[in-house]
């Protein structure tokens, strides 16, 4: 039997022409093009509205804030505030851009994927910066006043023969925390992703995540003190919902197993 007659009708790449390698590495340099354009213009833009960007990043901490007089952000070196906006406008342009250039990607490997294999890859392309935005969104309207109010807590009031401690937080600073505080939110809620990708090629299974949950438990807490602050309110708040997302991960998990027994059993049927 030929290999024609193995393959499933309708289940074919969309370009049956083999591609010479020359010609996929051109087309990989347009989509890098296009893609890196499309960073470099919403770079610029961006940069515009730097300081807009970076107040909508500092409210949290405006909003403990509010109604004291002299509070304030300081820089303490000349080129601080300046490497602050460029940091800050190209986390906004990859945000902005994101959608352009994972379009790229999608259409660089599209065309030598099957159709099955489209509809498999293709939900989990979507959900990608979804979940990442979630992550996002928790860290910052839940986590962020939480913390900075823990932290503002410290402050010290002068007293006979002593001096104010008062918070004064560096623009450059601060930026990096937050930053950091929500790209490790945004990575952790990529999980169910991670691991149903990893039980779709079979590296993993619903069963083995299940027999690895204890482990599971103790990494969610490592990882919270790693990438948080050294404080137990935001751990706390890492770790728990990465072991929900594990366990939305075996659930996920176990209906990729249940679809890929129907598919199963719909072959052994023709």
């Amino acid at each position: 039997m030929s290999e024609a007659t193995d393959t499933v009708a309708g289940d074919e790449p969309d370009d049956d022409t083999k591609m010479p390698l020359l010609d996929h590495l051109v087309e990989l340099r347009r989509r890098l093009i296009y893609a890196a354009a499309a960073l470099l213009v919403a770079f610029l833009v961006c940069f515009y509205f730097a300081n807009t960007f970076f107040d909508f990043l500092v409210q949290p901490l405006a909003d403990i804030w509010e109604g004291q007089q002299g509070r304030r952000l300081i820089f303490t070196a000349l080129h601080e505030k300046f490497f602050t906006n460029v940091k800050v406008a190209f986390f906004a342009a990859a945000f902005f851009a994101f959608p352009i250039m994972s379009s790229q990607i999608w259409a660089f490997i599209a065309p030598g994927l099957y159709r099955k294999e489209k509809s498999a890859f293709l939900p989990f392309l979507i959900a990608t910066p979804i979940l990442f935005f979630a992550g996002g969104a928790f860290v910052f309207y839940i986590v962020l006043p939480v913390a900075w109010k823990f932290f503002a807590g410290f402050e010290q009031l002068a007293t006979s023969g002593g001096l104010a401690i008062q918070l004064e937080p560096k623009v450059n600073e601060y930026l990096s925390l937050t930053m950091r505080l929500l790209f490790a939110f945004g990575l952790a809620f990529e999980l169910p992703v991670a691991l149903t990708l990893m039980a779709r090629v079979g590296i993993t299974s619903s069963d083995g995540l299940k027999r690895k949950r204890r482990y599971a438990v103790v990494l969610a807490f490592v990882a919270a003190a790693v990438l948080t602050p050294p404080d137990p309110i935001s751990q706390l708040t890492l770790a728990i919902p990465i072991i929900v997302l594990y366990e939305v991960s075996i659930w996920c998990a176990r209906l990729v197993e249940r679809q890929a027994e129907k598919a199963a059993e719909a072959e052994d049927r023709d």
